[in-house]
């Protein structure tokens, strides 16, 4: 990932255009102290609902919508059927759980985590990412995400046990987008860095068969 593309993510973030995913959970918090648990689900949901119609109406990816809007119905449902406020972030635990268990298991497959999502999102060919020269640094960056978000998730934990339902929001809140910027612009330096210490061509080198000496990659990871 490039320092533009970098720079376009965080205008995302701060130009809102991820508030459908960072202020139902704050909403149900403030609602849930102030007005219980019901009402927490209904205005949660309700905000969810809002945000998903405006992306539909203003064109954008309807999945995304019906993403964001199944996230907080599911975490809602649980927070009811067990009567537990705390209960609404076990979807976020579980993701956490999940990533970091993939990412492991990825790493021990020989198929780095990262590599796979760089690969949907970029369309390079994966023959070029198992590469001896170029898979290690997608292990190594994999290894990294799957370190921190398995912190992330003891720090989640500790706060869901101790059953304190406003910290444990912005817990979620501040490791959410703000930490994944943080990886992204640390798999971007370090990626780039360790590809270049590896030696391998670059995607568009192995692409087009070019033979060694290399330039090597220069941009995107």
């Amino acid at each position: 990932m490039g320092l533009q593309e970098l720079y376009e993510e965080f205008r995302s973030v701060v130009s809102g255009k991820t508030l459908d995913a960072l202020l139902p959970p704050l909403v149900f918090v403030f609602v849930y102290t102030s007005f219980g648990l019901q009402w927490a689900v209904l205005v949660s949901m309700g905000l969810a609902g809002a945000f998903g119609l405006s992306r539909v109406l203003r064109g954008q990816v309807w999945y995304y919508a019906l993403g964001g809007l199944l996230g907080v119905g599911i975490a809602s449902l649980l927070a009811l059927v067990t009567r537990s406020a705390a209960n609404y972030f076990v979807p976020g635990l579980v993701s956490s759980a999940l990533l970091s268990l993939v990412a492991v298991v990825s790493i021990l497959l020989g198929r780095p985590l990262i590599a796979w999502v760089s690969h949907l999102t970029r369309g390079w060919p994966l023959e070029w990412f198992w590469r001896d020269d170029v898979r290690p640094a997608y292990e190594s960056v994999t290894a990294a995400w799957a370190g921190l978000f398995l912190a992330r998730l003891v720090i989640q934990l500790v706060m869901y046990f101790r059953g304190d339902i406003a910290r444990l929001a912005w817990t979620n809140l501040l490791l959410g987008w703000p930490f994944t910027l943080g990886l992204l612009v640390f798999t971007y330096v370090y990626g780039i860095r360790r590809l270049r210490q590896l030696g391998g061509p670059g995607v568009d080198e192995f692409a087009a068969d070019k033979q060694p000496p290399w330039r090597g990659q220069v941009r995107g990871f």
